[in-house]
């Protein structure tokens, strides 16, 4: 492996997976933090039907995007295989086919965001007054959705090549030039909505073509030929790895989407605190989600190379270090949510519904902390479709359910609504520890 390939094969795991997480954490804040400015920017200088339209549109964006990276998680548990495997020379195949597959995903992507943004809009309950600007928002990120794609790709291979810090170059990039776009076309030159949509594919294009020259420059163990560009074996393999991941994405992104529809009938206070709780929300499983993506790409090297012994320490080394942030996040949202969600707004009644959710909820950021450890090492020993089946059963069976059921209580609280989710979280631990258990004894 050459120096700027991280070897996740030998020394200590804790070190290095503690050192390959924190870029990774780095760019999940900064994306995090992106999608606020744009918000903030339009709150403080659009229209409140531009707000509207931002966080509708987001709605969608993030929808899109979530969905892209749990399918690009195919390439990075691939690519990180074949290193272990010292087969470096599959890998240009790799990145050629996922690059046919991926430009042909964008262009459907294209032909749905641009063509269809209206139905979507409305299909996403748009207030009245803010349907048009929704409409343009969707149809601009559409536009420039190849870009969005193409981030994602080239993130996920990065990773997979055990580089966790040029992604985080990459989204680093990208916010500051999303700032000075939203600051110039939305406070500048009041552009509203649209002004935020285009800084946003602006902001993406140039991260995307800083990210191919980084990727040309680099000191790759493999060379990317021209014949490597075209529908090849090594298509169907990351499909297999990725395609049931994109799918259980799209269906918990599309149950937070109805999970959101059963706090709306509580009332404006309600839907406006279970907003406020959200972005907290999102923060708090920051670590979480960088331990899992951290984890396919360490655990599958690690396969790769025979060390299954390995993989599995790395596991509960994870699980170790999440559970270390976890308790101290539990300890912040259980107790202190209310002045979080002050952070976000001012009045009272949103401040306290916030934090009656938190309070529901707050056992979930110590339980992620196993849960995800564990996904990740299922994903990096390319059991997908295990994740995906318990991903369904959590969502589908236990959270949706609970969550309704709550809801429609004569004496319904967002503090039980938010229980839905640290207990479809920990159903989903005892799964992953009966098919951990059983995959040792069929070994």
């Amino acid at each position: 492996m050459t120096d700027k390939t991280a070897d996740f094969t030998q020394g200590s795991i804790l070190k290095k997976l503690v050192a390959f997480m924190m870029p990774v954490l780095g760019a999940l804040i900064l994306q995090a933090a992106y999608g606020a400015v744009d918000l903030l920017v339009v709150g403080r200088f659009g229209s409140t039907s531009g707000l509207s339209a931002v966080s509708t549109g987001s709605q969608v964006l993030n929808l899109v995007t979530f969905v892209v990276v749990q399918f690009a998680m195919g390439i990075t548990v691939l690519i990180a295989r074949y290193l272990g495997e010292k087969k470096p020379e599959q890998i240009g195949s790799v990145i050629g086919g996922a690059a046919i597959v991926f430009t042909a995903i964008s262009v459907g992507l294209f032909i749905v965001m641009v063509c269809f943004a209206h139905p979507i809009a409305i299909l996403m309950q748009a207030p009245a007054e803010a349907v048009e600007l929704t409409t343009v928002y969707i149809r601009i990120c559409g536009g420039g959705i190849f870009f969005i794609v193409a981030y994602n790709l080239l993130s996920a291979i990065f990773r997979g090549l055990g580089d966790s810090k040029s992604p985080l170059l990459f989204v680093l990039v990208a916010c500051i030039i999303n700032v000075f776009g939203d600051l110039i076309l939305v406070a500048g030159f009041h552009m509203n909505a649209v002004g935020a949509a285009i800084a946003t594919v602006f902001a993406q294009a140039v991260s995307v073509v800083f990210a191919v020259v980084l990727l040309i420059k680099k000191n790759l163990p493999f060379k990317i030929m021209k014949k490597d560009f075209c529908l090849n074996p090594q298509c169907k393999k990351f499909l297999i790895i990725g395609l049931p991941l994109a799918l259980q994405e799209f269906l918990t992104q599309m149950s937070f989407l109805a999970l959101c529809a059963f706090v709306n009938r509580l009332g404006l206070e309600a839907s406006s605190g279970y907003g406020v709780a959200c972005k907290i929300v999102n923060f708090a499983m920051l670590v979480p989600s960088a331990l899992m993506q951290s984890m396919a790409s360490f655990v599958s090297q690690n396969v790769g190379a025979g060390k299954s012994k390995r993989a599995k320490k790395s596991m509960f080394t994870g699980i170790e270090v999440g559970l270390v942030v976890g308790c101290f996040v539990f300890a912040l949202v259980f107790l202190k949510g209310d002045v979080l969600s002050g952070f976000f707004s001012t009045d009272a009644d949103v401040i306290q519904n916030g934090f009656a959710y938190l309070k529901g909820f707050a056992p979930e950021t110590i339980l992620t902390a196993v849960l995800f450890s564990m996904i990740g090492y299922f994903n990096g020993n390319d059991k997908t479709l295990w994740v995906m089946t318990q991903g369904l059963i959590q969502t589908l069976l236990v959270r949706l359910p609970m969550a309704y059921i709550m809801s429609i209580q004569p004496n319904a609280s967002l503090t039980k609504i938010g229980l839905a989710a640290p207990v479809s979280t920990a159903v989903g631990i005892m799964l992953n520890v009966g098919f951990y258990v059983y995959l040792n004894r069929k070994k």
